[in-house]
């Protein structure tokens, strides 16, 4: 089953987040802080990003750019989904530039939709290779 690499500083969140996707049959990788997610991305390949951007010591955007300057981090191809509280349309912008598969606005969307979107994702990422 696809892993998911969940990004996210809220425990409330997270948890509720990680139990679901772990119920829905996925294997979850968790960092709370950016220096985290990118430790985790330098020995595991996810095969989905779930991101907040808002997090501590480095923000999502930075963790982002790292992936694409960091040698190390180069040439991993996962689609990235945003969940952030941050919904100006110059963020979602940035995200798109850096990549992102899709922006959410959390208190715009619920579980159930992010559950819908990452299988939606997952799958067309899997017909295409």
């Amino acid at each position: 089953m696809a892993t998911i690499l969940l990004v996210e500083d809220d425990q409330f969140l997270s948890s509720l987040l990680k139990n679901r996707l772990t119920r829905e049959g996925f294997t979850v990788a968790h960092a709370d802080s950016g220096p985290a997610a990118i430790e985790i991305l330098k020995t595991t390949r996810p095969d989905l990003m779930l991101l907040d951007l808002i997090l501590p010591e480095k923000s999502g955007f930075e963790i982002l750019e790292e992936i694409k300057s960091d040698p190390r981090l180069q040439g991993t191809k996962f689609p990235v989904i945003i969940t952030s509280n941050l919904g100006q349309e110059s963020d979602m912008a940035k995200g798109k530039d850096l990549g992102v598969v899709d922006y959410f606005v959390k208190a715009r969307i619920s579980i159930d939709e992010i559950v819908s979107k990452i299988k939606n994702v997952l799958a067309s990422t899997s017909a295409r290779s």
